[in-house]
């Protein structure tokens, strides 16, 4: 039997309404401030470390009766929200978007490099295990698009959707809300940008072919190594990377542009993989390519670094050296002027073997450019215009 010392986690005003598992995919072990009784598997990273605006840990603690506990899985835990508004808009001066929506917070693919896992400790969560299994999805984010959609205020510009939490993610399987996200842009005439590594976009085919026929949709698929057994510890519910190939391959087969998003480079792991992602990319038809050098923002950096120490020891020191190297002496620098890319020759030299590489794949860099010019407010219910 164990104990526990709670720290202040409030659910943020969510409604926890359904838990379910996944497939296991890599090994278990357990877990820092969970019952000895529980094992995480098939998870991203290995602990529930305390967010930082927590004034108080929680640990567990051997009460001393001698009852053994069943031996229970960790499953995700969804929750819902109704948000006021969806669109989130931004002034940053490195990102090539002014806008996105977000149809989930936190992201049960699991990825252990993923910048978005400190999102979470501003909902009194962990960046730990939280992110990957206390999901909040927003059903309804469809129907307040389309009222944010519809305001005389709005000016059209393309929406990022996929850029913090993966939108097909394994819930959107049964809680279909970027779909109806997709209907409801495609309804206005509205151009998105998605980025995403879930084979769920495949399903979406329909409403995207039509869209892009129109200019107005590109999706880029996250490429991060082709090395299946190491995606598979840093990504652990993510498609395997020849799954995502055969993504581009379909989406480009539609006539869908499509993107390979070379992120995160991880410099002494994965940096020598650019020409062959690259390489292999554009044999699957896709047509831009961008890369993005990994990101450790607060909790995120602990989190990788004990990641680095269980499955790669003798690689931990050149990697974080490497990285410390391009950010200027630290794990991370939140410098608009270098976050994406890095400083110094290694950077450098970095984008320049990306910049060679897809002149040599006939890759263009960059996101494409999609029409603002077609957007219009399709009739409401009940509209009077609707009937002639």
């Amino acid at each position: 039997m164990s104990v526990f010392k709670h720290s202040r986690q409030s659910s943020g005003g969510h409604r926890p309404v359904q838990a379910g598992g996944g497939r296991s995919r890599a090994g278990s072990a357990p877990v820092a401030g969970l019952s000895p009784g529980l094992r995480a598997v098939g998870r991203g990273v290995a602990g529930n470390s305390t967010g930082r605006f927590e004034n108080q840990t929680r640990v567990p603690l051997d009460d001393g009766w001698d009852i053994e506990e069943d031996d229970r899985i960790l499953r995700t835990e969804l929750s819902f929200e109704t948000p006021r508004s969806v669109i989130s808009y931004n002034k940053s001066p490195d990102i090539p978007f002014d806008r996105s929506i977000n149809p989930y917070r936190g992201c049960e693919h699991g990825c252990v490099y993923c910048f978005a896992r400190p999102g979470h400790c501003y909902l009194g969560m962990s960046a730990g295990l939280d992110f990957e299994t206390r999901l909040i999805a927003r059903p309804e984010a469809p129907q307040v698009l389309a009222r944010e959609l519809r305001a005389k205020r709005y000016n059209v510009a393309p929406i990022a959707i996929g850029t913090y939490t993966d939108p097909y993610q394994p819930v959107e399987r049964e809680q279909r809300i970027m779909r109806a996200i997709l209907q409801v842009l495609s309804d206005f005439n509205h151009p998105v940008q998605i980025t995403t590594k879930g084979s769920l976009v495949e399903r979406d085919i329909d409403i995207l072919a039509p869209m892009a026929e129109r200019g107005l949709v590109a999706v880029g698929v996250s490429l991060t190594t082709m090395d299946a057994r190491l995606s598979r510890n840093l990504e652990p519910r993510a498609p395997a990377p020849r799954r995502r190939l055969e993504m581009i391959r379909n989406l480009a087969a539609a006539g869908i542009p499509t993107r390979a998003m070379i992120a995160p480079v991880i410099p002494a792991l994965t940096d020598h993989e650019i020409e062959t992602l690259l390489e292999q990319a554009a044999g699957a038809g896709a047509s831009h390519a961008v890369f993005i050098l990994l990101r450790l923002p607060h909790e995120v950096a602990p989190l990788f670094q004990s990641w680095l120490q269980s499955h790669h020891p003798d690689a931990a020191s050149r990697v974080m050296g490497r990285l410390s190297d391009m950010r200027g002496g630290k794990a991370y620098d939140a410098d608009f002027a270098q976050r994406m890319s890095g400083t110094g020759p290694f950077a450098q030299l970095i984008a320049a073997r990306f910049s060679l590489a897809c002149k040599r794949y006939g890759l263009t860099q960059g996101r494409e450019t999609l029409r603002s010019d077609l957007f219009a407010c399709p009739p409401e219910v009940g509209d009077q215009l609707s009937l002639f």
